[in-house]
């Protein structure tokens, strides 16, 4: 019996291409939904009929977890859960989750003002890092090495930022320019690369086109990754590592990661992965 899985998205990238192209060979007919053409609310909600499942993958800050909230709420099988996406979309909320549950992530304040920035900058001191708490793919996150430009920095978040915008982590510099992104499917971790900063970028993010390599399943980054599974649920995740002299710390997880970088440092098949996930939760 063909399953029919919708990826919810805002686009087809290389991701979803490989997705869509392994699904017959575990028995499922993988269609790209538009996540702006769903109009849930309804009860029947008559956009999602006929899909055995919903993978969602949308990239916006926000749009994934309303998704994924409202499709459960029609009784629709959702993938990751909308409590993970949710938590994983919102990066003050995930390392709060994270850090009650015990897995390690890294000092951080919350800024929400000028008032919040100031003092945290004077509790942690450069070089500090200033991220949005909704974003990813390296945007917007700043290197700030010293006070005298920690203030201008701020101006532009003051400015230009609107609403949820201003909502900023800020977070010691880990330093070392280098990261591991383990890409989890149900519990396992199916690949493991370390990504460096190339250039004059000292952001080690995959979707900047920095240099990668495949590393060994350490049985620390294990136990962290199991740490983090257990918090979220089973799900397909981007676990983003940094490592410091007291062991790795996480720094964000992707409910909807890209993969690409892995799947060619590491040789790994990870749409196979997905598939074989699938067609195991939907027997």
């Amino acid at each position: 019996m063909t399953r029919r899985i919708a990826i919810v998205a805002d686009r087809i990238s290389w991701e979803e291409r490989k997705l869509i192209q392994a699904g017959p060979d575990f028995g499922l007919t993988v269609e790209w939904v538009n996540d702006e053409s769903l109009t849930l609310g309804h009860e029947d909600a008559p956009s999602l009929k006929g899909y055995d499942a919903l993978l969602v993958r949308s990239r916006s800050y926000t749009r994934g977890g309303l998704v994924a909230t409202l499709a459960e709420a029609a009784g629709a099988r959702v993938l990751n859960s909308a409590r993970a996406i949710h938590v994983c979309e919102n990066k003050a909320v995930l390392r709060a989750e994270l850090r009650r549950a015990g897995v390690p992530v890294p000092e951080f304040r919350l800024a929400l003002s000028r008032k919040d920035f100031e003092r945290a900058v004077a509790e942690l001191s450069p070089p500090l890092v200033l991220k949005p708490v909704f974003g990813g793919m390296g945007k917007r996150v700043t290197l700030i090495r010293d006070s005298d430009l920690a203030q201008s920095v701020y101006d532009y978040v003051e400015d230009l930022g609107h609403a949820f915008e201003q909502a900023c982590l800020v977070e010691p510099y880990m330093g070392g320019g280098t990261s591991v992104r383990c890409l989890v499917v149900g519990h396992e971790v199916v690949g493991a690369a370390e990504f460096e900063s190339a250039g004059t970028d000292w952001r080690n993010n995959a979707a900047l086109g920095n240099s990668s390599r495949a590393v060994a399943h350490d049985p620390d980054v294990l136990k962290i990754v199991d740490g983090v599974v257990g918090e979220l649920g089973p799900g397909i995740y981007g676990v983003d590592l940094f490592r410091t002299p007291d062991g790795y710390v996480v720094n964000e997880v992707n409910h909807a990661p890209g993969f690409r970088a892995v799947a060619s440092a590491t040789g790994a098949d990870i749409p196979a992965a997905v598939g074989a996930y699938l067609q195991e939760l939907l027997a």
